[in-house]
């Protein structure tokens, strides 16, 4: 199956009973998805879980013959996602605590380090683990905003579409995330530059 196919192209396949078309459009997006549903939950077992059930209502939904979101393939799985992440939390009824971190191990950290490259590197990575656990702290329809942008490369028109709203709202969502962000910086007095 040829990627240089679109999702459109690839839908309509599947619908008429190629299985590698939808193969395709997984290699395609499986990525982004996951990255999405993972950093909302925080857990990668539920991640994995709420993964296989948006990837089993699409497979349901397209053999159906119920989809007609007509060239807008990534925006209604990420929206599906959403939804599925939503009714997870609804039934929990409470937000997913986060994993620790220290499960990498950080060689670096037993090392001295002269190096001013790997130096670097080491205080990007930081700032990185910084800005993520300051993005935490959002509200959670900014924290998804961020996430959809910066994370899963998303733009603000696929935003809009995954989450139901017009697109000067996921624009005004990214804006008062980025002075939220802004203002924990300076209130924590945090320096984010290497």
């Amino acid at each position: 199956m040829s990627n240089a196919l679109c999702d459109t192209q690839l839908v309509r396949e599947y619908q008429n009973g190629n299985e590698k078309a939808f193969e395709t459009l997984m290699s395609r997006h499986s990525d982004r998805v996951y990255s999405y549903i993972r950093y909302m939950v925080k857990d990668s077992q539920l991640a994995e879980d709420i993964f296989q059930d948006a990837f089993v209502k699409v497979v349901h939904t397209l053999k159906s013959g119920k989809y007609n979101e007509e060239g807008k393939f990534l925006p209604w799985v990420m929206r599906i996602s959403h939804n599925l992440i939503i009714d997870t939390f609804r039934k929990n009824a409470k937000m997913p605590t986060v994993e620790p971190r220290d499960e990498d191990h950080d060689i670096f950290a037993n090392l001295r380090v002269y190096d001013q490259n790997i130096q670097d590197l080491m205080i990007n990575d930081q700032i990185l683990k910084d800005v993520r656990m300051l993005i935490d702290y959002l509200p959670d329809e900014q924290k998804e905003v961020v996430m959809m942008r910066h994370y899963s490369d998303m733009s603000f028109k696929e935003i809009a579409e995954a989450t139901n709203v017009s697109i000067n709202t996921a624009l005004g969502r990214m804006r008062y995330a980025l002075i939220n962000l802004r203002k924990m910086v300076e209130d924590k007095h945090m320096v984010l530059e290497s």
